[in-house]
């Protein structure tokens, strides 16, 4: 069983077998998202219940341009534990659970929003366990489907113009793909320095730990802190870096999947060639695109980095899971930063 404070039938439970692998014991998981009881009255308005608290990242993953409401459920009398480095310490049974969705006019944003899936990371038996939950088309309930699915999706972005996508839903074993430290899934967004920033009316942190969950929280002003990419009051340098930690450094790190490609991208790395400054990769091919370098002062279009983030070919692109649109306000942000290299 789930560790939830809720309590579940027997009939709510399932276990799926994909086709072409069967999927072992660590997917069994509740069959409705309504049956965990994170969400009162409709379930498509995510209005939690309590215990069920909201949160914001300073600068988050890019999703196909998808809007995220985002909440974490940490078991009552327990706390996290707060981490300087890395995501913080959750106690056994948090779930994180992340809404994806799509307004049909992003320049209403909460007007007429459809969504699309439901994720949640549960910690169970020390352990977090993802399962990844597709909304029906009557908006009324999620249901779990650990072979995941493409959904078609059209929307009027923020310029008036019409955009769509072939939105993916991940499969159970992609989860894993951008979860993975080491040999176990971890969360990616919660981090000291992604969650150092408001609330509605105080920082983050502070307000967890007054709510008593979390704690060693030391001074605020000694947190470290993550710029938010679309702040234009940030320098390009920081926001491209932050950019770059979320939606690249879950692999591109030391004990991310992508180590062994020697490009290592959180903030916290200041040696130039880790970052790819005149580092040749690992391994030629079509990734590189001709390109020699990593990154390439001054000259973004000779950078392989810049190639990749600008790419939507499925054996160039990077992150190689999780989009199939380029992020223009993101590559741009990169652009600038190598441009600007000495």
């Amino acid at each position: 069983m789930l560790t939830c404070s809720c309590q579940h039938r027997k009939a709510d439970l399932v276990l799926i077998e994909a086709e072409a692998s069967p999927v072992d014991l660590s997917s069994v998981g509740v069959a409705k998202l309504s049956s965990y009881g994170f969400f009162v009255g409709d379930l498509k308005n995510l209005q939690p219940t309590e215990g069920v608290i909201p949160y914001s990242l300073n600068s988050a993953l890019f999703s196909d341009y998808a809007y995220k409401k985002r909440f974490v459920k940490i078991p009552k009398g327990k706390k996290a534990s707060y981490n300087a480095t890395e995501v913080l310490d959750f106690p056994e049974g948090t779930v994180i659970i992340k809404n994806f969705y799509y307004p049909s006019d992003f320049r209403e944003p909460e007007n007429n929003i459809r969504i699309l899936e439901t994720r949640l990371l549960i910690l169970e038996n020390g352990e977090w366990k993802a399962l990844p939950y597709i909304w029906n088309d009557e908006q009324t309930e999620a249901f779990l489907d650990v072979a995941g699915k493409n959904i078609d999706v059209e929307w009027v972005h923020y310029d008036g113009e019409k955009r769509q996508v072939n939105y993916s839903v991940p499969n159970i074993n992609q989860c894993k793909g951008c979860h993975l430290r080491g040999d176990k899934i971890s969360p990616i967004g919660l981090s000291a320095r992604q969650l150092n920033g408001p609330s509605k009316s105080k920082n983050q942190l502070v307000e967890w730990k007054q709510h008593e969950m979390l704690e060693d929280l030391p001074p605020i002003e000694s947190v470290p802190l993550l710029a938010s990419y679309e702040d234009k009051n940030e320098s390009i340098a920081s926001r491209a870096r932050a950019w770059l930690e979320i939606n690249c450094a879950h692999c591109h790190r030391q004990d991310g999947s992508a180590k062994t490609s020697g490009l290592h991208l959180l903030t916290s790395v200041n040696e130039s060639t880790v970052l790819g400054v005149g580092k040749a990769p690992i391994a030629a091919g079509k990734g590189s695109g001709g390109r020699l370098f990593g990154i390439v002062p001054g000259k973004p279009d000779e950078s392989i980095l810049q190639y990749r983030i600008e790419s939507t070919h499925p054996g160039i692109m990077m992150p190689e899971l999780g989009r199939k649109l380029v992020h223009e306000e993101g590559v741009e942000l990169v652009r600038r930063w190598i441009s600007e290299m000495n």
